[in-house]
């Protein structure tokens, strides 16, 4: 037991999230990007019936390389609110085009699917600096500056700020 804690300290997650992202099948250098081209390529050739198309950026690319097709659960209740499952799948957002398009002009950036949240109560969104946002019928949350911070407020059910629109 002790060679495990001292080899969850050294990672670049939280021990708690660290474990959750195995759970799922995570692991260090997992990597697969034939299916982030999958993904890059289906979300590149969508149009909305108005026109709107999907963002497709190296950050987007990375992190579905990275954790695509995961479904992260965590195993503890949530510091303020409760955690829900997370499925990394770009797809889950497909139909959000112009949703996401609108969330990117008002960040003035660009905004890509990256998964949902539940049952697809929310939808999670990676802008091109990496950071993570999750949109849901409430509003819009900001989730971290990049996606390891972001995993990290899902599955420890950390309360993410609110978005304000300016």
């Amino acid at each position: 037991m002790h060679d495990r804690q001292q080899h969850t300290s050294t990672t670049r997650f939280p021990v708690a999230v660290d474990a959750a992202l195995r759970e799922a099948g995570w692991q260090p250098g997992r990597w697969d990007i034939r299916q982030a081209e999958e993904w890059a390529d289906a979300l590149r050739s969508h149009a909305s019936p108005a026109g709107h198309r999907h963002a497709v950026f190296p950050a987007a690319v990375e992190a579905w390389a990275e954790f695509g097709g995961l479904r992260i659960t965590a195993a503890a209740p949530g510091r303020h609110i409760a955690p829900t499952a997370v499925r990394i799948d770009p797809l889950s957002g497909l139909h959000l085009a112009r949703t996401l398009g609108d969330l990117g002009r008002a960040l003035e950036t660009e905004v890509s699917p990256l998964g949902a949240e539940g049952e697809e109560q929310a939808v999670l969104a990676i802008d091109t600096e990496g950071r993570v946002y999750s949109i849901d019928h409430t509003g819009d949350w900001f989730l971290g500056q990049d996606i390891d911070e972001a995993l990290a407020t899902l599955v420890t059910g950390t309360q993410p700020p609110r978005l304000t629109s300016a």
